[in-house]
């Protein structure tokens, strides 16, 4: 008979106020000692004596070291560690498998194969417990917008901050019709997902104008209910600028409510327990006064691409023991896009094809990349006045200039880059792949 091996404990792992910790320790040292800059991972293993992949480990927050390591972590920012900075890990019996990465979508919480990008994370981890704090995260699609999203509300509920998260993409296109209709479906799912009753009706005066209307129900019942602070996390944000009669209204309210916790007065205590994130790909196009707009408060974070160090140490933690030359092979092909880089690992990790074939079957339509480039395609397709401008951009051999709102549309789609003004292929697989495939088009 097999013998299950029982769970047992081995280690420790840093906890939610040991992280505020060390996060507010590190942060001081950067400010007096690196102008302000983040550690890189090389930095950290040197001021630690620790290896990249330790503290690699330590900062995940979700396997086991053991308690001298996280003391000397500590010591290294001036901290002694203390009981309320760690708990006993329990490990459980090994899995059969592997882990198994999403191929797209956002990455599970507890995987260790999301990338951290400093100083992003320790940015939005310090904002999100601010009162009143507004963060905006933007990136083009397939950057990992959600899965930051996910570990910053992570972060909050660790600080016993509840947590609302509206996905836009799960509105009918009915709601983004009227203002007073999609308000109304905001509070409706707000009090749902905070399990308090549905109370619209009765705070709903049409005297008053939608905008008020939905003020009054956070203010007067929402944010009163509740004897906890509270993220309202606005996710896929783009799909309300395809509706301009509601996106100016709508936007100026979240800069109102964030405002509101800054007024002084009685009611701004209250309007601090709200922290709002707003994630989104594009720029928005309709025309915002400057004091009405949240997009120039709070704080702003674009998700980078991936450096040629977090590939390789990507590529470890997929199992693939990779020389430099074979990171900057496929780095090449995608750059540093991390759903590109992604897939390929995956595809790699699991012996489904060799570096060699990838690069030769890159845009085939059978290949790894064919699902994805056959989507971005659908995608464009949708926007025609777009594919005249790609199509000159892959076909030219420099950047070259491209009319701004039509740039950012491009750029939003995750297609192209624009430095400078002017727009380049975002990636060698995207110019060789739209070079033949608009050819045809």
């Amino acid at each position: 008979m097999i013998k299950i091996p029982s769970k047992r404990k081995r280690g420790v792992i840093i906890s939610g106020q040991g992280w505020q910790r060390l996060q507010q320790a590190k942060r001081k040292m950067e400010m007096q000692g690196n102008a302000g800059e983040s550690y890189t991972l090389e930095e950290l293993s040197k001021i630690t004596r620790l290896s990249s992949n330790t503290i690699t480990k330590v900062q995940r927050r979700k396997f086991p070291v053991d308690k001298q390591t996280l003391e000397s972590f500590f010591k290294s920012f001036n901290l002694t560690l203390i009981d309320s900075d760690y708990a006993e890990a329990i490990d459980a019996p090994p899995p059969v498998n592997r882990e198994r990465i999403v191929l797209g979508g956002q990455i599970p919480l507890d995987s260790l194969l999301y990338v951290e990008r400093p100083p992003v994370e320790s940015l939005c981890y310090e904002a999100i417990v601010q009162p009143g704090a507004l963060i905006r995260i933007k990136a083009p699609k397939q950057m990992g917008k959600t899965s930051l999203m996910a570990r910053v509300l992570q972060q909050a509920r660790e600080q016993n901050i509840r947590t609302v998260t509206l996905s836009f993409q799960l509105a009918d296109t009915q709601v983004f019709l009227k203002l007073d209709r999609f308000l109304r479906w905001l509070c409706a799912i707000a009090s749902s997902q905070l399990g308090l009753p549905k109370r619209i009706s009765e705070s709903w005066d049409n005297i008053f104008g939608s905008n008020y209307n939905a003020t009054y129900y956070f203010e007067n019942y929402l944010l009163r209910e509740m004897d906890s602070d509270l993220v309202l996390a606005l996710d896929e944000v783009d799909e309300v600028f395809h509706y301009p009669e509601i996106t100016a209204d709508f936007l100026g309210l979240l800069r109102a409510w964030h405002e509101k916790s800054r007024y002084g007065d009685g009611g701004s205590v209250l309007w601090q327990k709200l922290r709002i994130i707003i994630v989104h790909s594009t720029e928005v196009c309709v025309s915002l006064p400057v004091n009405q707009s949240p997009f120039n408060v709070g704080l702003s974070v674009e998700l980078p691409e991936f450096t040629l160090e977090q590939v390789q140490d990507l590529s470890e933690r997929h199992g693939l023991k990779w020389k430099v030359d074979e990171v900057e092979r496929l780095m090449a092909l995608v750059s540093g896009n991390p759903y590109l880089t992604q897939l390929a690992l995956y595809h790699l990790s699991n012996e489904e094809i060799t570096l060699d074939e990838l690069l030769k079957t890159a845009i085939a339509e059978d290949g790894i990349y064919g699902s994805h480039l056959q989507q971005q395609l659908w995608r464009l397709r949708r926007y025609p006045e777009l594919l005249a401008d790609l199509q000159r951009v892959v076909l030219s051999p420099s950047p070259l200039e491209v009319e701004p709102i039509q740039a950012l549309k491009l750029q939003s789609l995750g297609v192209v880059r624009v430095q400078n003004q002017r727009v380049s292929p975002r990636c060698e697989l995207y110019a060789r792949y739209f070079k033949l495939a608009l050819a045809i088009t």
